[in-house]
């Protein structure tokens, strides 16, 4: 049965806006467990601020019914609060990737998903926290993304018709044509250091982001350990043969492709830098972001299963 108090907080704006549209097929599950208070999503950040305000009410249950970008402004709500003051957190899978609900292993139907959640057990998770040279701190849940997926996640957001994987693909191969470039990294994490020329740089507490590119198969959200891929510089039809191999998780057998593990780094650029944290942009094209420390915080959250 779900906690006394439950709080979901929709953007509806979620998969093209038919999130607004499919909310209401929900509620007769929602009234079956006990009923629950529904907050909407007006801005950017909003969910940050709906969900921090839910754990001051006393809410014991708060569900992120979106896609990867709500659940990520959600968790950074959840996470100004002290561990014994944080809500459960739901996760309705209704955005384009739901690559987070995936990994914690929520039904692709969201009615399914709706009944996991107010019915399923709670399971610890991870959260890695991120903090630039300006200061700005956030807390993530599936993915960081530093240079190529980076601007793959800026230009995806051109692609308003469209839905899905295939958003992810054409941003991709638009990128491989425009923005083939790589940044001189100097990194240093709890058992390693080196420096290289880098296409791309992601940081992953689960396997997969994009809706669909495996791009670290070892990654779990609670073992207490995140896990890193780059690429180092490439041709393009080198990236373009690798493309493929990200979508299955099999690129690690190429020698450009440099994979392994960590609970703290330090990045240094020789440049700006285009960031995402779970498909959010951190750092677009404009800002000038070159330095990061990540570090891990195990079993942070709870989550309904």
């Amino acid at each position: 049965m779900p906690a006394h108090k439950v709080k979901i907080i929709l953007n509806p704006n979620a998969d093209l806006g038919r999130a607004w549209r499919s909310a209401s097929d929900f509620r007769p599950i929602v009234d079956e467990f006990g009923g629950a208070d529904w907050s909407g999503t007006v801005y950017p950040t909003h969910a940050v601020e709906l969900a921090r305000q839910a754990a001051e009410d006393g809410y014991e249950l708060v569900i992120s019914a979106g896609g990867d970008g709500t659940v990520h402004e959600v968790i950074n709500g959840l996470m100004q609060l002290s561990p014994e003051r944080r809500p459960r957190l739901g996760v309705l899978p209704m955005g384009s990737g739901n690559d987070f609900a995936h990994a914690i292993g929520m039904d692709a139907q969201p009615a399914i998903a709706m009944r996991q959640i107010l019915s399923g057990k709670p399971r610890r998770i991870d959260i890695g926290k991120l903090e630039d040279s300006h200061g700005r701190v956030e807390y993530w849940d599936n993915t960081v993304g530093i240079g190529f997926d980076a601007t793959v996640t800026i230009r995806s957001r051109k692609f308003t018709y469209l839905r899905g994987f295939v958003i992810y693909f054409l941003a991709v191969l638009q990128t491989v044509i425009l923005n083939h470039d790589a940044a001189h990294l100097n990194i240093s994490t709890d058992e390693e250091q080196w420096e290289e020329d880098t296409l791309m740089l992601v940081l992953c507490n689960g396997a997969r982001e994009g809706g669909g590119f495996y791009v670290q198969p070892q990654a779990r959200n609670n073992d207490g350990i995140l896990h890193y891929t780059g690429i180092r510089r490439v041709s393009r039809p080198m990236m373009m043969r690798l493309i493929p191999e990200v979508m299955s998780g099999t690129h690690g057998r190429f020698s450009q492709v440099r994979m392994g593990q960590f609970q703290r780094m330090q990045i240094e650029s020789d440049r700006s830098l285009p960031i995402h944290i779970d498909g959010e942009i951190f750092a677009g094209f404009g800002v000038d972001v070159r330095q990061l420390s990540l570090d891990i915080m195990p079993n942070a959250l709870e989550v309904m299963v």
